[in-house]
């Protein structure tokens, strides 16, 4: 029996703003999208953690035994400068500055992502579709939508019609826009004249004369929209419906917005059960931006080579430190946040060490089997690692008394505590044991220090408006003996007898 059979796992779906109990189309069997990234750069941070994120729901998916099939595209043509309709392609612009073909940028750039996300410990996606590699699929939906009357063409461009499609559907219900605030908050601009309405989006550009890349079409030569190379390829490996869609929380609208629209059009149906979001990332505080200074690339992290930053760090460190935020909630990077994760990530490894030389008894003091359905609740309430990793730090606790001979564990707790934080810590996490600390330290030391990693978990949740990741984390330190005293000067704690 597949364990998925006997978990009731819930997701946020982005769509109904709810929880809601996770029901696959086919038994046993999971279609995910994940929108990949425009490879004209340097995989940034955000991309980075959104992909963590998604790797993780990846990674606990097939934990809980179900066949997943995840796609993740890469864009390499058709997304113009600021997400717009109008000016150059992303690639083509850096292919000019750079001197080289825009598939040697292309080619440039996937290397960096596919390295990074290695070094992050990222599994590959099952696919890893291109938009260039999709031109025909894409221009045969565009003569779908048109033939449905959704879509329609000037002077060489191909629009979707959003008035007509918001007829019988409703275009804005993923972001939770009304078509009347958006008519209002539209302006006519100048060269989108030929749209039937401001809100049209297009499904095919005509390639002026400076446009590098560009393909034949029934309309002309042209290259394709930014939104649609997601609904072709999403269709063609998973189907007209498919389980979960992911992505940033910048691409709800108008992206993923976009599309819904074209899914429903070209096929009659909502293309996905399941719409996931992963949030943004700030540093110190503020939006992470080049022009500021106030930004850090995932190598820079590595090697330490960033102002923001005063010393390097392992890539299963910032994993480790990413996935102390729930995948919903805004997550800020400062030094001190990656130190104190450092040594949240180190005191980790080490419990796997020390739980090999822990002597057995005949009883046991703690609840395995209660603790590790709490490790699997956490999980299954929308992936949500903060939690499960406060769980973690609970075991954490137990085997550095038992080792101290301050509490007791039998065999079969030890083998399931072994197997349990094997399961959650590497396969689930996807966490690398890269810099074991072995070093020996004062047990009440290493308890004191746990108790102010998850008081800085919690209070990182109450800055998020996270409540419910900070009343969960003081709970547990409540069961733990631990009095939480909150104050304009921070939080102290006290530990009960």
């Amino acid at each position: 029996m597949a364990l998925y059979e006997h978990q009731s796992l819930k997701i946020y779906n982005s769509i109904s703003g709810e929880k809601e109990t996770f029901e696959p189309l086919t038994e046993g069997y999971v279609g995910m999208y994940v929108c990949g990234p425009t490879v004209y750069s340097n995989v940034h941070l955000g991309n980075c953690r959104t992909f963590i994120s998604f790797d993780l729901v990846f990674r606990y998916l097939k934990h809980l035994g179900y066949k997943v099939r995840y796609v993740r595209n890469i864009t390499d043509a058709g997304h113009l400068e600021n997400d717009g309709e109008e000016g150059e392609d992303r690639i083509a612009k850096k292919a000019k500055l750079m001197e080289l073909e825009p598939m040697e940028v292309v080619q440039k750039y996937s290397v960096d992502f596919h390295q990074i996300l290695q070094k992050f410990n990222n599994l590959p996606p099952s696919i890893e579709p291109t938009a260039t590699g999709h031109i025909i699929e894409q221009i045969e939906t565009i003569k779908t939508i048109i033939d449905k009357g959704l879509g329609y063409e000037v002077n060489g461009n191909v629009y979707f019609d959003v008035m007509k499609y918001n007829e019988s559907q409703h275009y804005g219900k993923l972001s939770g826009r009304k078509i009347e605030d958006l008519i209002s908050n539209t302006r006519e601009l100048t060269g989108q004249s030929d749209k039937k309405n401001p809100q049209d989006f297009a499904l095919w550009k005509k390639a002026e004369p400076q446009h590098i890349m560009r393909w034949p079409s029934p309309w002309g030569v042209g290259f394709p929209g930014w939104h649609l190379e997601c609904t072709v390829m999403s269709s063609k490996y998973l189907g007209d419906q498919f389980d979960i869609h992911g992505g940033g929380m910048d691409l709800k609208f108008p992206h993923h917005e976009c599309e819904i629209a074209q899914g429903h059009a070209s096929t009659g149906k909502d293309p996905v059960n399941y719409w996931m979001h992963a949030n943004m990332l700030t540093l110190n505080g503020k939006k992470m931006s080049k022009s500021t200074g106030n930004n850090i690339l995932p190598r820079e992290l590595f090697t330490g080579e960033n102002e923001n930053l005063s010393k390097a760090y392992t890539a299963p460190v910032v994993r480790f430190f990413m996935l102390q935020a729930n995948y919903r909630s805004i997550l800020d990077f400062s030094d001190e946040a990656l130190s104190a994760a450092e040594k949240g990530f180190n005191k980790l490894m080490d419990s796997i060490t020390t739980l090999k030389s822990i002597k057995a008894s005949k009883t046991s003091d703690f609840d395995v089997s209660d603790w590790k359905d709490k490790c699997y609740e956490a999980m299954n309430d929308d992936f949500n690692s903060p939690i499960l990793i406060a769980h973690l730090f609970e075991a954490v606790k137990q085997i550095n008394l038992a080792k101290a001979d301050q509490t007791k564990l039998t065999h079969e707790n030890i083998d399931v505590l072994k197997q349990t934080m094997k399961d959650f810590i590497f396969d689930v996490m996807g966490l690398v044991n890269a810099e074991n600390n072995s070093e020996t330290k004062d047990n009440s030391n290493d308890f004191e220090e746990l108790i102010q990693f998850l008081i800085d978990m919690r209070n990182h949740a109450r800055l998020n408006k996270d409540f419910e990741t900070s009343d969960k984390i003081r709970d547990k330190l409540s069961e733990m003996k631990v009095e939480l005293k909150d104050s304009r000067e921070g939080t102290t704690f006290q530990i009960q007898s």
